[in-house]
């Protein structure tokens, strides 16, 4: 048989689902694959009930529910003064791991360069690759996840197309300041390069401090390409229903890959998203305290067990050192402690093109309180056994 696609063939399976798997097949209680364990509001899954009982359930538009599509350019407007044409600039796709896809897919051309923050999302560099892209990592690293301005200004070239950045930022729970985002943009400016904004966690920023989006910055309006997630912003992972927003000019390509790749969302789950997108800032805002709550929770109770928790701004994760593992290997590290101690985490080192930080685990907070609870009681069993 001839040879399978390189890009693609022996690549690992994801590391998320590697934790889940392992978790799953233990009993261990699962902190590592970034989803809650409660759905999301019975409000929204209630409408998404009653539009797949009322029909109709065929293909709906290419590029989404007309009424989904308005509420994404609403909330533009909303949380970002943002002015959006909700019919040339706007577009649905099944999940932001697709909106990633077609945006790599319709923008960047072979031989054309695209910096990548590490630690990134597993999806990036396959994606990059696969469309002739020359990926070109940048790195920020435990514990204080610090951008270097020289650093990140030596990856951009005439040949840079983009820079992808996440934030907030999975796996370090780091919400880049606005002085981050304005170097971003005048190196964007400057090489005529564009941004692709994975913004799925943007509801979800602690502490009082607010989103910024780069596509609110001087001159980067049509330079931006902004990737949103109602399976983040309401805990409804499953649903894979994500939506772009970009200038026309960017639109046009990106629109014609997702044409290639899903095509439609289901019409249902558009419907209740939409729904979902016009509550009131009560929803946001306690969405906001609850997962704050969370985040503190899990970290008090991790810092009591002598691991040292990194602050988290943003996401519905947090990262601590091996600490009281006594591990230096963050993969054996998670290994062992899924096995051993019944509490499944990941390893950042998995999120590192090469050379990667081996001493810090992430832990997902998004759980039931009595679950963060018994998560920390198992370890704390289990590191009280390993001293003796």
């Amino acid at each position: 048989m001839k040879p399978t696609n390189p890009i693609f063939t022996g690549l690992p399976t994801t590391i998320f689902e590697v934790m889940s798997g392992l978790a799953r097949e233990t009993g261990a209680i699962n902190l590592g694959q970034g989803f809650p364990d409660v759905d999301g509001p019975e409000e929204v899954r209630r409408a998404a009930a009653e539009a797949l009982l009322a029909g109709p359930n065929q293909y709906p538009p290419m590029m989404g529910l007309p009424a989904l599509r308005q509420a994404v350019a609403a909330i533009n407007k909303r949380f970002y003064g943002l002015e959006v044409d909700w019919q040339t600039e706007v577009m649905v796709t099944s999940g932001a791991t697709e909106a990633l896809g077609d945006a790599i897919l319709g923008l960047v051309r072979p031989g054309d360069e695209v910096v990548l923050i590490e630690p990134l999302y597993d999806s990036y560099l396959p994606i990059v690759r696969q469309a002739g892209g020359i990926a070109k990592p940048v790195r920020i690293a435990p514990p204080n996840w610090e951008l270097d301005p020289d650093a990140l200004a030596a990856a951009f070239s005439d040949r840079t197309k983009a820079i992808l950045i996440n934030t907030p930022m999975n796996p370090a729970g780091k919400v880049f300041s606005r002085a981050e985002l304005e170097l971003i943009a005048e190196l964007c400016r400057k090489h005529d390069a564009v941004v692709i904004a994975d913004e799925v966690y943007e509801h979800l920023v602690f502490d009082g401090r607010r989103h910024v989006s780069p596509m609110q910055l001087p001159g980067m309006r049509d330079r931006v390409v902004r990737i949103g997630s109602a399976g983040k912003t309401f805990s409804l992972t499953g649903w894979k229903v994500g939506y772009v927003t970009a200038a026309p000019a960017l639109m046009e390509p990106i629109a014609k890959a997702h044409q290639f790749v899903t095509f439609t969302t289901p019409p249902a789950l558009q419907t209740a998203v939409a729904h979902g997108l016009c509550f009131d800032d009560d929803y946001f805002d306690g969405f906001v305290a609850g997962l704050q709550a969370k985040r503190d929770r899990l970290s008090n109770g991790l810092s009591a067990l002598g691991f040292s928790v990194l602050p988290s701004a943003g996401t519905y994760f947090i990262v601590t050192d091996t600490g009281p593992v006594r591990i230096d290997d963050d993969a054996e590290a998670c290994l062992r402690m899924t096995r051993e101690a019944g509490v499944a985490a990941v390893p950042v080192s998995a999120f590192y093109v090469s050379d990667p930080p081996k001493r810090f685990i992430r832990f997902c907070f998004s759980k039931r309180d009595e679950v963060l609870d018994e998560a920390v009681a198992r370890l704390a069993a289990w590191i009280d056994k390993q001293g003796r």
